[in-house]
């Protein structure tokens, strides 16, 4: 995640967006704020997603195939 500063940083062009407007710097520092924002989440989710275990009712694992191999690459879950 990024960190705090340029979270608030965001909102700040974006309150000053919705009422007075930005200027052109302004709009293309959002934009750049806005894309580590995205990079970040996606990665954080990625790693998230990668280190799941799938587990039916019965207490199968049933993780796909393709997730266990990255997990194994990884070294995740002991996969092996």
């Amino acid at each position: 995640m990024l960190p705090k500063k340029q979270l608030d940083r965001i909102n700040e062009l974006v309150r000053k967006d919705r009422t007075e407007g930005l200027t052109p710097e302004e709009k293309a520092e959002q934009k750049d704020l806005r894309e580590k924002y995205i990079k970040a989440f996606r990665s954080g989710m990625r790693n998230h997603i990668e280190g799941m275990k799938v587990v039916d009712p019965d207490g199968k694992d049933v993780t796909p195939h393709k997730l266990k191999k990255i997990q194994q690459e990884k070294g995740i879950h002991d996969r092996k």
